[in-house]
C-alpha cells in the first residue's frame, strides 16, 4: 500500500501500472494480483483510509461541538475539513477524483459498498449539523443534505482547484485561505436573518 501511494503521487493514476507498484514493493506482479484484481481496486483501498479519517473527524464535531453555538460548530467543520487534507492532500485529491470517475465500476461489489457507506456517513453527519442549525431557528430551511452536499462539492471544488494551480506554482498555496472565504460566503447566505422591527 506505501509502494502503492508512492507510484500514484508520482504518475498519477492513468499513468501508473500494477508493474510499476509491483517493482516499487519489491514483488511480483503475479503476488499483486493476489490482494488486488486491478490497480483501480488497489488505487481505492487507499481512499477508504481518507474517508475512515473524514468519518472519525466529522463524528467528533457532532459528539464534541454539539455544546457549543453554531458559528464554533461551523468552524469545527472547517477545521475538520482543512485537517482531513493535511492528513494526506495526495489520496484526498485522488478520493474526490475517484468519485467522479469510471474507476467505481471496476471495484468488487464490497469495496465499492464500503466506499459508499463511508460517503453516506459523511454527508449524513454534515446534514445533521444543518438539521439542528434549522431546528434551532440558526439556518435557513432548507433541506439539510442538499446543504451538506453544496459544502461537500465546495470542498472537493476548492481542493482541486487549488491543486491544479500548485501544479503551475508549487510555492503557492492558498488552500486554506479558499476554503475560509467559500465557507463563510456559504454560511452568510444559510444564515436566518433577524425578523425585522416593527
Amino acid at each position: 500500500m506505501v509502494a502503492a501511494k508512492r507510484v500514484f503521487s508520482e504518475k498519477g493514476l492513468n499513468k501508473t501500472t500494477m508493474e510499476d507498484i509491483a517493482k516499487e514493493a519489491e514483488l511480483s506482479p503475479g503476488t499483486l494480483y493476489l490482494y488486488f484484481k486491478n490497480k483501480d481496486e488497489l488505487f481505492s483501498s487507499l481512499s477508504i483510509r481518507i474517508l475512515q479519517y473524514l468519518n472519525i473527524r466529522l463524528e467528533h464535531i457532532t459528539h464534541v461541538q454539539s455544546e457549543k453555538k453554531f458559528p464554533d460548530r461551523i468552524g469545527a467543520l472547517k477545521e475538520a475539513m482543512f485537517d482531513v487534507y493535511e492528513f494526506d492532500p495526495v489520496m484526498l485529491v485522488n478520493m474526490f477524483h475517484l468519485q467522479s470517475s469510471e474507476t467505481l465500476k471496476n471495484l468488487t461489489p464490497e469495496l465499492l459498498e464500503n466506499i459508499k457507506e463511508l460517503s453516506q456517513n459523511s454527508i449524513q453527519v454534515t446534514a445533521k449539523l444543518f438539521e439542528d442549525g434549522i431546528a434551532e431557528g440558526e439556518f435557513i430551511d432548507e433541506h439539510p443534505v442538499a446543504l451538506a452536499g453544496i459544502v461537500w462539492a465546495i470542498f472537493s471544488g476548492v481542493v482541486l482547484w487549488e491543486e491544479s494551480k500548485r501544479i503551475i506554482n508549487d510555492e503557492k498555496n492558498y488552500l486554506r485561505q479558499t476554503l475560509e472565504i467559500a465557507l463563510e460566503i456559504f454560511e452568510r447566505g444559510i444564515r436566518k436573518k433577524p425578523a425585522a422591527q416593527g
